[in-house]
């Protein structure tokens, strides 16, 4: 299910309206980058070869983004563009407005639209992702998707849709690891992305279990973190500001882990959340 882009990143095929689409397996993310700080992040990004861009509507930075992508020598074509729309925008109509406004903050369609979170409460995902195959059935978007749902969200969506999301981006990481979700990803041809990779506030990265790893192979615990994610499968947009971890991000396809070491870090699942539970969040 991979094959390589221009740079030497992985990618894996999303399902489109018809065939396939491939999105790199290590993206950049602009979640809490300042809409004034995400120009030069994302020319750093680029610099260094990233070619996948991941934002949203809540973030406050896609004009931010829009600039980035308008100042690049990069070919938009080459560039895969990510948004998403946020939840006091779903339903069926408002998704539509909504889409038109991102676009016109990015200045291009993107490639992908997620719903941000399902937030059950309000019953309007299931209209919100008949929105988004609209966008894909016309063109103006190559793959739909979601983010934050649980498996009876995404079954309930196959079951009044008669299609699963091509994807499904959630909280991930080695202490939330979400064995029977990517278990349900994995059966229906759903692509597991992971938001915050690294989980937060640093916990994971001093951890002494991946500290082995990590001083094992000559990397840093970041890197290690971040092979992971790609040995798992997963497509996977850390963040950062500052060029030299962007480098840093980037730099993991120049060695692998072994089997013990993916199996030692399975071990290190907690099933603890940094963010919301999908299942509550409104």
């Amino acid at each position: 299910m991979t094959d390589t882009t221009s740079t030497a990143v992985p990618a894996v095929a999303l399902r489109a309206a018809t065939g396939t689409t491939p999105i790199p397996q290590l993206g950049f993310g602009v979640f809490q980058v300042d809409d004034k700080d995400t120009p030069p992040a994302i020319a750093s990004a680029l610099e260094v070869g990233y070619r996948s861009i991941d934002t949203a509507r809540i973030y406050g930075n896609e004009d931010g983004v829009g600039r980035a992508l308008a100042a690049t020598d990069v070919p938009r074509d080459e560039i895969f563009l990510t948004t998403k729309v946020w939840n006091d925008d779903q339903g069926y109509d408002k998704t539509l407005k909504a889409f038109d406004a991102s676009v016109a903050k990015l200045g291009s369609e993107p490639d992908l639209y997620l719903i941000h979170w399902p937030t059950p409460k309000h019953d309007t995902y299931v209209d919100t992702f008949r929105a988004l195959l609209k966008l894909r059935d016309d063109g103006r978007i190559k793959v739909a998707g979601v983010c934050n749902f649980n498996i009876e969200h995404l079954q309930r969506v196959y079951d009044e849709l008669g299609e699963y999301p091509a994807i499904n981006q959630v909280e991930l990481h080695p202490l939330l690891q979400q064995q029977e979700l990517r278990d349900f990803h994995a059966t229906h041809d759903i692509v597991t992305e992971a938001w915050s990779p690294l989980a937060q506030g640093g916990e994971l990265l001093k951890d002494a279990t991946i500290g082995k790893i990590a001083d094992t192979k000559g990397v840093s615990p970041a890197q290690a973190i971040l092979r992971w994610h790609i040995q798992m499968g997963n497509v996977v947009i850390p963040k950062s500001v500052t060029p030299s971890r962007i480098k840093e991000n980037f730099d993991i396809f120049g060695f692998e882990l072994d089997a013990d070491d993916m199996s030692t870090i399975a071990r290190l699942d907690q099933g603890g959340r940094v963010g919301p539970d999908p299942a509550e969040f409104n």
